[in-house]
């Protein structure tokens, strides 16, 4: 599991530990507290506040801190271990790595990393790590533990003397302290069969097993799981034991695998029929039928030798149900698969909010770090990396259809590809185009890409944000731009707008060709609302140089902003007032003296 990690510095005596962890792990962010550590990539004010809301939201927590400062903050939040996020105390000098959560995920694993990046003291307290020198219940990529409930008492009798007998190859347990014995009272037994544990004995599956599938179009989840779990039971194998799903190429997107695989824990992989078909030679029951119609003579079979190579066997015939196929290959020497085929390709268009790091969700960061390439126009990208590695692809402005083929060409390739947007992906920014190019396209291999949109803080919303509550009623967003639609239609949709009294959001006001547009919807807008209407205009919000100011729609100008400027016009309720001596703006939703509205829950749809 990839996870996000925060890198926390409380203290100038801190930072250059805390930086010099930020360099040394992938992913990893500066998270410091903004009165001392200002320039940090992320700030915060409440250390325990902040602390939670990344423990909560699964980010993995290492903290250039004393542990009770850690221990404090989460202590309310603590429930299973078992989904616990690593959670690392680090002392400020870097001479000590106290992992506290997580072990279970990633937790020992990322606590070494921490002290091999530091040369310092890892103190583990997992029991079998700390004696043994091998974490039992956190077995490496590859292998699968199949009794974790018996792992404390396992550990326990062995840590009394208890010797252990080792059944099947382990290569990771070749270099640990653990008291081997052939004629030992406890076991550890690796294997691709369904066994037993028990609290004497620990079942390890390598992960060895290529399921191979092929299914008719649209067939039904539930057919495909039922005929692998059933082939997988009558062979009395281990769905632990089952490194990946696969199949033709042609059923990248089929629903019924991705399913399947939801349930295996695996990931769907293909080839092309040109692959499968090398592997003619070996099946078992080769299909004239199945060459005819795709140009191989067998995809479950085929995929699931392709998959293991050729040091691998078929070890299950294929199987059918009414709509699918089955076929079942073993790695050499029960190894775990090594990657093969090509995985589903996926584009995330995502939002980095207006610019500032801090309005970047969660998700679009764990996306961004999950992907293999990042498409987009060069200051986007410049906003969520600092390096021009080799993941960029830069594109100029005005080269968006560029940007969109490209980043579908890659996601067909089977790569996990990230489109940065500024603001909001789906408001005037690329999303649309995204679907628009598939919907136009003749790309069979675009639409068998995995499309997600993830929103982000739109240029609207941090306006309003910074200036009060001014879209707290009815509101609309329309562009200025006539390079796409027509002035005509434009117009038209401001005068219902105005008609309408919304409070309207003015994107592309201006360019450097395009001045008029802006004054003229001012000259609409004044038909129906009066000159003291208040103004939002808003430059570069979230990025050095932004600026917020309060006017007039009497007063509002073409020279007052640029295309970096968001303009908010209130509706004839909006109101403007000083509090404290700050000016603010908003628009009421018409609540009565009482600040109830009847049988309306607020803010709900």
């Amino acid at each position: 599991m990839t996870r996000s990690v925060a890198v926390i510095a409380l203290s100038e005596a801190g930072r250059p530990t805390a930086e010099a962890l930020v360099a040394a792990l992938p992913g990893a962010e500066l998270h410091g507290l903004r009165r001392r550590l200002p320039s940090a990539e992320h700030t915060f004010d409440d250390p325990g506040a902040h602390i939670r809301a990344l423990y909560a939201d699964g980010t993995a927590i290492i903290g250039v801190c004393s542990s009770g400062i850690l221990i404090r903050a989460l202590a309310p939040n603590l429930a299973d271990k078992r989904t616990a996020p690593p959670v690392i105390a680090v002392a400020a000098d870097g001479s000590a790595v106290v992992p506290l959560l997580g072990g279970h995920h990633d937790g020992n694993r990322l606590a070494r990393a921490v002290g091999q990046a530091l040369g310092a003291f890892v103190a583990a307290t997992t029991a079998s790590d700390a004696v043994f020198g091998v974490a039992l219940d956190e077995p490496p990529p590859g292998w699968r533990l199949a009794n974790p409930e018996h792992h404390k008492d396992f550990v326990a009798a062995a840590m009394a003397g208890d010797r252990i007998r080792l059944e099947g190859k382990v290569d990771w347990l070749e270099d640990c302290a653990l008291p081997f014995d052939r004629d030992g009272s406890l076991t550890i037994v690796a294997t691709d069969q369904v066994v037993a544990g028990a609290k004497d004995c620990l079942v390890y599956h390598p992960t060895c097993l290529a399921i191979g599938v092929g299914c008719e179009r649209g067939t039904e989840p539930g057919e495909v799981i039922d005929l692998v779990r059933e082939c997988l039971s009558s062979e009395g194998l281990s769905a632990d034991a089952v490194g990946g799903l696969y199949s033709l190429d042609l059923k990248a997107d089929e629903p019924a695998l991705h399913a399947l695989a939801d349930n295996l824990g695996v990931e769907v992989r293909t080839f092309a029929a040109e692959q499968l078909e090398q592997e003619a030679p070996r099946l078992a029951t080769p299909s004239e039928v199945v060459f005819r119609e795709v140009g191989c003579h067998g995809v479950a079979e085929g995929a699931a030798l392709a998959a293991v190579g050729s040091e691998g066997d078929l070890i299950m015939a294929k199987r059918k149900s009414a709509r699918a196929t089955c076929g079942i290959a073993r790695s050499a020497n029960h190894m775990p698969l090594t990657a093969t085929g090509r995985r589903q390709g996926r584009l995330a268009v995502v939002g980095t909010g207006p610019g500032a790091v801090d309005w970047m969700t969660g998700a679009v960061r764990r996306l961004i770090e999950e992907a293999d390439d990042l498409v987009g126009y060069g200051l986007y990208l410049d906003l969520v990396t600092a390096s021009a590695d080799e993941r960029r692809h830069d594109f100029p402005i005005g080269a968006e259809a560029d940007r969109v083929a490209h980043a579908l060409d890659l996601a067909a390739q089977g790569h996990r590809v990230v489109l940065v947007s500024s603001g909001d992906p789906g408001i005037y920014a690329m999303a649309a185009l995204v679907f628009e190019q598939i919907d136009r396209r003749e790309r069979p291999d675009w639409r068998r890409v995995q499309i997600r949109v993830e929103p982000g803080i739109s240029a609207l919303q941090a306006a309003a944000a910074r200036a009060g509550a001014p879209l707290g009623h009815d509101f609309c967003a329309i562009s200025l731009s006539d390079l796409l639609t027509p002035w005509e239609q434009i117009e038209r949709r401001i005068e219902a707008a105005a008609a309408a009294d919304f409070v309207v959001a003015f994107y592309n006001p201006v360019s450097k060709r395009r001045h008029w547009q802006l004054a003229r919807a001012r000259e609409i807008l004044l038909r129906e609302r009066g000159p003291e209407t208040p103004v939002i205009v808003a430059r570069n919000l979230g990025r050095e140089g932004e600026c917020v100011r309060q006017l007039t729609l009497a007063d509002l100008a073409p020279e007052d902003v640029d295309m970096l400027t968001v303009v908010l016009v209130g509706a004839s309720t909006t109101r403007a007032l000083d509090i404290a001596g700050t000016g603010w703006v908003y628009t009421p939703r018409g609540y009565g003296a009482g600040g109830r509205i009847a049988d309306e829950p607020e803010g709900k749809v």
